[in-house]
């Protein structure tokens, strides 16, 4: 199998990753409100359990949505994928260190070490958009964590924000290849 092939199936099943931001923006507004409106601790419980969740709830909007929820076994991508994946929980002690010295820095670590996981992406989909998420994702983190130091839920709302638009102009780019 052609890398573009492998490329052009992972658009595809994936939707341009249509699926995961919207499982991945949902998890993160439902992260973001219970800050806002219950806990921190709640809050924060929300977003690293339902993360471990992201792609099996996105396995199941799929097929929802009657779509393939899986990468063929000729596509070698599909373990690069789970290799990715794993980059954000092995990154919890960094964004925990971060969250101990200042609690209000829990998200905006989690935009940088997420927009970061991902530039791999771009290959993985062949979409250079993804760029444009990760850059975005990086400077809100970097940003809200020095400008807005105190604001603990300003982060999970614009992580929630950048996700959920996202995830339609990612899809009509992917139907259109």
């Amino acid at each position: 199998m052609q890398i573009s092939e492998a490329q052009k199936e992972v658009r595809t099943v994936y939707m341009g990753a249509f699926a995961g931001f919207i499982v991945t923006g949902l998890i993160w507004g439902v992260s973001a409100a219970l800050g806002t409106w219950s806990s921190k601790n709640l809050s924060i419980m929300a977003l690293i359990l339902g993360g471990t969740f992201i792609f099996p709830l996105t396995q199941l909007l799929l097929k929802i949505m009657g779509k393939p929820t899986t990468l063929r076994k000729e596509n070698p991508f599909s373990l690069l994928a789970m290799q990715i994946a794993f980059t954000i929980p092995a990154t919890y002690p960094l964004i925990a260190a971060a969250a101990s010295n200042n609690i209000n820095w829990f998200f905006p670590a989690f935009l940088v070490v997420v927009g970061a996981h991902y530039l791999p992406f771009i290959f993985l989909y062949g979409m250079w958009q993804f760029l444009i998420v990760a850059v975005a994702l990086i400077a809100f983190g970097t940003g809200i964590g020095f400008y807005f130091p105190d604001s603990f839920t300003l982060g999970g709302w614009v992580g929630t924000a950048v996700y959920l638009l996202a995830a339609f102009p990612f899809r009509a780019f992917a139907q259109k290849q």
